[in-house]
């Protein structure tokens, strides 16, 4: 199996599962944050529907420059979840284009161009594309928990939900 083929099934998997998070986010609650210096309930849950799409458009190209990281509120859960599904879709398409050179090809980011990553493409997929993705699945999990919405099972039971009950 390719490097690429093993990432697209991890990031089916875990796609299904914060599709499963994503879709508790209540529309009432997108404007909600914690704390001052975090984002919004909604502007969190778009960053993680639109992850893979576009770490992969950063991961496809080399010796760039970091692109502005902005935050995009979305109007409704449903845009979410549709962003999800383009992302999620877009990323397959850039992934399973890549050969297993690729993926081990030194891959460099510039800021105001000054390198300031450079490492193979499939540590930067497995920290950002993917890590980075749960990081922030698990923190949406502390909003919705704050919030008194039921956590769906990750990898396994949760307060709300026991998938081996």
């Amino acid at each position: 199996m390719s490097l690429a083929a093993t990432l697209i099934q991890e990031l089916d998997h875990e796609a299904a599962t914060t599709r499963r998070v994503l879709e508790r986010v209540p529309d009432t609650k997108h404007g909600w944050s914690p704390a001052p210096k975090t984002r919004t309930l909604g502007e969190l849950a778009m960053h993680i529907a639109t992850n893979p799409g576009n770490v992969m458009v950063l991961a496809a190209q080399n010796h760039s420059e970091m692109p502005g990281m902005g935050d995009t509120a979305p109007t409704s859960t449903a845009q979410v979840l549709q962003a999800l599904d383009e992302s999620v879709t877009a990323a397959k398409r850039m992934l399973g284009a890549m050969s297993d050179a690729d993926l081990r090809e030194t891959w460099s980011v510039r800021a105001n161009g000054k390198v300031v990553m450079s490492l193979p493409r499939i540590e930067f997929l497995r920290a950002v594309f993917l890590n980075h993705w749960y990081h922030h699945r698990g923190q949406l999990t502390v909003y919705l928990r704050l919030l008194g919405e039921p956590v769906p099972s990750i990898y396994g039971p949760s307060a709300d939900e026991n998938p081996f009950a």
